[in-house]
């Protein structure tokens, strides 16, 4: 029998397998009184001798035959509700997720008879609803509406929420430092480790349970964070067999099959995301490397061990694609069915191929040195071609044990990315020795992420307890193997020189980054009455440890040559540089040879240590008042060896020791007896810390845009007050509306700036107090009050932000000192990295009955300061990006198992641009790309 009739055989039998077992009725009993899932509540299914009783999680699982039931939630003094219509289907899960709340007489027996909605949206809005602490989230149901087959792609539609580079989420238009991502509660480094927010488009959405964006700071949340913290929650104990796969291909017009395309020739291992050794380091770190003048033998023989490849090639690129695959299943280990094993394993590949014409980064205009001039001045412009292909990876496995009284759960996270980029880009100066170059600028990129997770929960009979810990270590590593540039200074007569004095030397770099992280936390809850009433009193610690060591080797190739000629003859190609017949020559004493250019300031190896305590209560002041009071302890420090010629030898110095109380106080008001109308009022303290780059005294190259980034060793922690007041509406089903107004002050807040007087150079520094403020508005609302449009849904919010940065001492000269004639300076200015506006809109067609789903979603966010000028050197701005996405669904089969989705994305064809903006002159491009327009297709079977 062929291959791919066994294959279609066994999914027969499997689906018919499917058919003839029993479906399943599954969901979270939540505390209408408190907010808090009801543990030991009564299920039991009418009519009939089925039930079962919620566990300490509030959830409980009742297998059935397949059939229309209703259901019955009860819990002594509490009203027991029937859910009608509860349709149960073979091998499917039905989710009935209920509040029960107190009888207003716990003597009489009250029955609130509804019908069932099943949607895990209404599970979401009702977590958000029960929160102590402002809340927003994503449930996995939401996220398919969109087609998003990555979390960054679909946490865009929370409000406040916008995501950039495709890839990092800022929270209320802040910058990335005050945003943190956690993955199931808990740290985790990225593949960019030098940002606090998690690169979220390395997660695909089969793994994930919902999206949580926690805006209001309670005491047991980690205090570096002001925006918010985006908790990525993966999927518990699977309830039934789960399992899928899925296949997708992505078609850009401007990107693929584009003969134009650039790449050079890798490793044979690169579409797996990893370098199998061909770009390893070449000499080791500990090898002398003489003048050739000293020994032309050894010079040669070192110099032959580099790879020859330098230039850029022209080929063809391809389409992106990605395919995946989840598995998950339980199992009872005894006959009553309360000890369960549970597993969830998923993979997901994803290889992208971006190309970009005249593409722009790095451009650096100065104003005029006469004051009487706006319009900017050149100082160096830099356009070309660039070509990246981005292997992704990641593999979950997860293993879950439950009790009546105990939960365990171990989940082990890779995550491997390779990079690859090719550029060809034309440089020109205009003020320091004008001349035009060409670079060739081949950059190779491996990363990796290793995560494990030990967690155990533990409650007594009656839940009065419960106690919490986990332990999360990652390890991480970014590798940049074999930078590669080769610049020549193009002459007026069109011939090609390497010209160190102009252009500088072919180079060759290696940096290597791996970091280690450890964090463990210990929560412990006990709940009791306080003023004759329901309460929670929350108390436990955290630790982490964090260690970076950074280490940089650099080489560059001089060319040697007696007559002033030699460099001639390459013709302007960067392949011949390092060609057999180039290499330096002992007869003729010419030629390319190797020499060590590594820094003393390139290597660091730094500590980060913080230990926290907290406590809180949660009390109700009176049946519609519910308060969460909360304060939490955190000591932090770090340690940094490095040296530079200009700070001297840090030797294991400790540059930051900061202990610190963090306040919080969350406040909610029920305005009806159904809890469905809030006013929430909060308030916290916050803090953002310098990340390891920033406070040090490392010099960082960037050879694609040819610019530098140094630390910073005297840098600050900034410290925020956030107020927050927010009204929130629950109707049927989803239908939802909130507004909400915030207010934050920063002290020393910590920005990217340039250096003065030095192109191409940026450092972060602590900068004038800063106060935020705005306003948020939600609204979700089903249209079914259209006849004809029961199926369709609105989703809107916008935020509108305003932040004022006050200007430091040594900013506020730079700019008075470079005023044109007839500007004033204000007396502050917009926060480097805040957005003024955000706007999503999403209207969606839902119908379950035919299988089909559409939507199209809407997202831009405002001009938004990127860098932030210096002495002559004007203020860098993100210009919005106006993002139209349409997707289109159809499932079908039985059950509706498969699925075929049609995604199109950015429809308006917007570029991403930033310009260098000045009192009345010309903007000018910082950088500019053009992402072009996607055609997506991807096929999902679940069996």
């Amino acid at each position: 029998m062929k291959l791919h009739s066994i294959f279609f055989t066994l999914l027969f039998l499997t689906t018919s397998f499917l058919s003839a077992q029993e479906g399943v009725i599954s969901g979270t009993i939540n505390d209408g009184e408190f907010n808090d899932v009801l543990p030991f509540a009564n299920v039991l299914i009418k009519g009939t001798t089925k039930g079962a009783t919620s566990d300490f999680d509030g959830k409980y699982q009742i297998d059935i035959e397949p059939g229309t039931y209703t259901v019955v939630f009860s819990f002594l003094g509490y009203e027991t509700k029937e859910i009608t219509g509860v349709v149960v289907t073979a091998g499917k899960e039905t989710t009935i997720d209920v509040t029960l709340n107190p009888a207003s007489n716990q003597l009489d027996e009250v029955v609130v008879t509804t019908s069932v909605t099943q949607n895990t949206e209404a599970s979401v809005l009702n977590l958000q609803k029960r929160s102590v602490a402002l809340l927003d989230g994503l449930s996995i149901q939401s996220i398919k509406k969109t087609g998003a087959n990555d979390i960054a792609s679909a946490v865009r539609n929370v409000p406040g929420v916008s995501v950039q580079n495709g890839k990092f989420v800022y929270v209320r238009g802040l910058g990335d430092r005050y945003t943190k991502s956690v993955l199931n509660g808990m740290d985790i480094p990225g593949l960019d480790p030098d940002r606090n927010t998690l690169q979220l488009d390395i997660f695909p959405t089969n793994i994930l349970d919902n999206i949580l964006v926690v805006k209001s700071s309670t005491a047991d949340l980690p205090a570096d964070f002001t925006g918010g913290v985006i908790d990525i929650v993966t999927k518990d104990l699977p309830t039934r067999p789960e399992y899928s796969v899925t296949a997708g291909v992505s078609y850009n017009s401007s990107m693929h099959f584009n003969d134009n395309y650039l790449s050079y020739e890798g490793s044979g291992t690169d579409f797996l995301g990893f370098d199998d050794g061909l770009r390893d380091l070449p000499i080791a770190q500990s090898t002398n490397i003489p003048i050739p003048a000293q020994d032309g033998v050894t010079v040669r023989q070192l110099t032959r061990r580099f790879t020859q490849t330098m230039a850029a090639q022209q080929e063809q690129s391809f389409m992106d694609f990605n395919f995946g695959f989840t598995a998950g299943n339980q199992f009872n280990l005894n006959e009553e069915g309360d000890l369960r094993l549970g597993y969830l394993a998923s993979f997901s590949y994803r290889n992208t191929t971006e190309y970009f014409e005249d593409y722009i980064d790095g451009q650096v205009f100065r104003k005029d040195p006469q004051f009487s001039e706006n319009e900017l001045i050149t100082d160096r412009t830099q356009v070309g071609d660039l070509g990246v292909n981005n292997v992704l990876w990641n593999a979950l496995a997860g293993l879950s044990l439950k009790s009546p009284l105990s939960k365990y759960k171990f989940n082990v996270l890779h995550i491997q990315n390779g990079e690859s980029n090719a550029a060809l880009l034309i440089q020109e100066n205009f003020n320091v020795n004008s001349n035009l170059n060409k670079r060739d600028a081949l950059v190779y990129t491996e990363r990796s992420i290793t995560n494990g997770l030990l967690s155990g929960y533990h409650t007594n009979e009656d839940a009065s307890w419960s106690v919490e810990w986990k332990f999360s270590p990652t390890l991480s590593r970014i590798y940049d193997k074999d930078f590669r540039v080769a610049p020549f200074r193009i002459n007026q007569n069109g011939t090609f020189t390497i010209s160190p004095s102009e252009s500088g030397d072919p180079t060759r770099i290696w940096r290597d980054l791996q970091e280690i992280n450890l964090p463990g936390k210990l929560d412990i809850t006990r709940k009791h009455s306080l003023f004759s009433r329901d309460a929670k009193f929350k108390f436990g610690g955290a630790y982490t440890f964090k260690n970076r060591e950074f280490v940089v080797d650099q080489f560059s190739f001089p060319v040697q040559s007696r007559g002033g000629n030699f460099s001639l003859t390459f013709e302007g190609d960067a392949d011949r540089i390092l060609a057999p017949e180039s290499i330096y020559a002992l007869d003729t004493q010419q030629g390319t040879y190797v020499r060590r250019d590594s820094n003393i300031s390139d290597t660091f190896d730094s500590d980060m240590t913080i230990w926290a305590g907290y406590l809180s209560e949660e009390f109700r002041l009176t049946d519609r008042f519910n308060a969460i009071l909360g304060l939490r302890f955190e000591k932090f420090d770090l340690v940094y060896t490095g040296e530079s010629q200009v700070r001297g030898t840090f030797d294991n110095e400790k540059i930051l020791d900061k202990a610190d109380f963090f306040p919080s106080a969350n406040f909610i008001y029920d305005l009806n007896e159904d809890a469905n109308r809030k006013v929430r009022v909060s308030y916290s303290r916050t803090t953002a810390r310098p990340s390891f780059k920033e406070a040090s005294i490392a010099e960082i190259f960037d050879p694609i845009t040819s610019t530098f980034f140094i630390g910073n060793i005297d840098l600050q922690p900034t410290y925020i007050n956030n107020f927050d007041v927010r009204y929130e509406s629950y109707g049927e089903g989803t239908n939802f509306f909130a507004v909400s107004g915030f207010y934050k002050t920063f002290q020393d807040p910590i920005e990217l700036s340039f250096i003065r007087e030095a192109r191409g150079q940026f450092i972060p520094l602590n900068l004038g107090d800063a106060t935020v403020f705005g306003a948020e508005l939600e609204f979700r609302r089903n249209l079914g009050f259209i006849p004809g449009w029961r199926n369709f849904n609105v989703n809107l919010n916008f935020s509108l932000i305003e932040s004022q940065q006050n200007f430091s001492e040594d900013e506020r000269e730079a700019r008075e000192d470079n005023l044109r004639e007839g500007e004033t300076l204000a007396d502050n200015r917009q926060l480097q990295g805040q957005s003024p506006m955000l706007l999503n809109f999403g209207l969606d067609y839902d119908n379950p009955e035919n299988g089909w789903q559409a939507g199209i979603f809407y997202n831009v966010q405002g001009e938004t300061l990127q860098i932030v000028g210096n002495a002559d050197i004007p203020d860098v701005f993100t210009q919005p990006f106006h993002n139209l996405n349409l997707n289109v669904s159809k499932s079908f089969g039985k059950e509706q198992q498969s699925k075929i989705s049609l995604r199109f994305s950015n429809i308006l064809n917007d570029e991403i641009e930033s310009f260098y903006k000045s009192f009345r002159a010309t903007d000018q491009v910082f950088s500019r790309r053009f992402p072009g327009q996607a055609i997506s297709l991807s096929y999902s079977l679940q069996f």
